[in-house]
């Protein structure tokens, strides 16, 4: 056999070397609830084009009975070596509400694995239970592998990330992100998972946070609300008040359609079947860290607006204190802290034995220590007046709405091997701006 020489054998290597892999297997499955009654939407990613296509059914039943197509688009990270990847979305219609379906994704070049997922019960009755965390990265994500054995057991109806992801999605060319869905994928493929943005996503005009998810509106997931069991849930983006190069508009065009959708969820007919009302942003109105955020550092941007723009940018504390928000979920900080009920740095309590009963004011819950790189923040030494429990373990929040005036919430600490820290009962046996009264 003749061999080749030394130089015409390097340059074959290199050549050889240069050549991609060809990339058709689906990878970081993912479901979310599109808001549409009956449905579901199935996102993944693969590096090379493909059809889009689910094959589903019902669990016990003839194996993948039912089949949908939807579409892909490229998404190029916008790092130094352009890399890109298709996004595939397929919407799964015509759901029997409450009933378990199987289901993979692909088309003819490859297909994922089997996963499973609960279509949304859509009464008005029902108790939906929820995991809620925010900032957890693909190094150091402390919570995910209890996070996941929860989902195993089936403990939840729908995860809440309440902004920062992987650390940072755009990072290496966009494969930290890649690598965070994998990570991922063992609850989000099982489970609806509904998103916000946070200040971690900001790279190229937050592009990876509104091409890979797919959240309900047509809003690039930005903000956008849904309803599940006796609650209307809004999701919205705080960034919008610090990252201004992006576009004014944008803060402005989220307060018309905050307002707006307030207004609708307070319609008597809609806040008698959905009379909880919960938000969930990313850097909260209030925190007691002492990292010099924007709840320390000054007057919160998110909470009373910004008066150096033109015009000046409305916050959003009275807004949602005259439409009555029940509960306002937060990340941002490294850190777990519950609120008394509060409004205009005042507590309003219930009554001083049972301050969650019948309270004056929203609640505010912080849960931003799910796990990242950026590790733990620390707190100021003396909580403030508001400020009920405060911890620095890492963890995950648990939410149960229970009924339609009792929701309950506990603090899981992954540091305590799953040790439930803290626990609240919220009781409202009215809701809505009288309920203030």
């Amino acid at each position: 056999m003749t061999s080749l020489p030394p130089l015409l054998l390097l340059c074959v290597c290199v050549c050889a070397a240069a050549v991609p892999p060809v990339g058709t297997q689906p990878e970081q499955v993912h479901i979310s609830y599109p808001g549409v009654s009956g449905s579901m939407l199935v996102t993944w990613s693969t590096a090379n084009e493909t059809e889009s296509v689910v094959e589903f059914g019902v669990w016990g039943g003839q194996l993948f009975s039912r089949s949908a197509k939807g579409n892909s688009s490229v998404f190029i990270n916008e790092g130094l070596e352009r890399r890109s990847v298709f996004i595939h979305r397929v919407t799964l219609t015509d759901l029997r509400p409450g009933t378990a379906y199987v289901y993979h994704c692909g088309s003819g070049s490859g297909w994922s694995d089997v996963f499973s997922f609960t279509a949304l019960n859509e009464s008005v009755s029902f108790s939906p239970r929820f995991a809620v965390f925010g900032d957890m990265g693909n190094e150091n994500p402390q919570s995910l592998s209890r996070l996941q054995k929860d989902t195993q057991m089936g403990m939840y109806d729908a995860i809440l990330h309440i902004g920062d992801f992987a650390y940072d999605m755009d990072e290496d060319n966009g494969r930290i992100g890649d690598e965070f869905m994998k990570q991922i994928q063992s609850i989000a493929a099982y489970t609806p998972y509904m998103t916000c943005p946070g200040n971690h996503e900001s790279a190229f005009n937050f592009s990876h946070y509104r091409g890979r998810f797919s959240m309900p509106g047509h809003t690039e997931n930005l903000w956008y609300s849904w309803n599940v069991g006796p609650a209307h849930i809004i999701s919205f983006s705080t960034e919008v008040y610090f990252y201004l190069e992006y576009g004014l508009d944008l803060l402005f065009r989220q307060y018309e359609w905050l307002r707006k959708d307030l207004e609708e969820a307070n319609r008597p007919e809609n806040r008698a079947l959905r009379p909880w009302i919960i938000t969930m942003a990313h850097r909260p109105m209030y925190c007691s860290d002492d990292d010099g955020d924007d709840c320390t550092r000054f007057q919160s941007y998110v909470r009373i607006g910004r008066s150096d723009t033109t015009p000046p940018a409305p916050g959003l504390e009275e807004l949602f204190y005259q439409h009555g928000v029940d509960l306002e979920l937060w990340a941002h900080e490294h850190t777990y802290e519950r609120l008394w009920p509060v409004y205009g740095f005042k507590v309003f309590n219930g009554s001083s034995e049972e301050p969650y009963v019948n309270p004056k004011a929203p609640v505010h819950i912080i849960t931003g220590s799910a796990g990242c790189r950026e590790k733990h923040d620390g707190f100021i030494p003396k909580p403030r007046d508001w400020s009920a429990f405060r911890s620095t373990d890492y963890g995950y929040t648990r939410m149960r709405l229970i009924n339609y005036t009792h929701l309950y919430l506990e603090q899981v600490s992954d540091d305590q091997y799953g040790k439930v820290i803290d626990q609240i009962m919220l009781v409202k046996e009215k809701h809505g701006p009288d309920a203030w009264l």
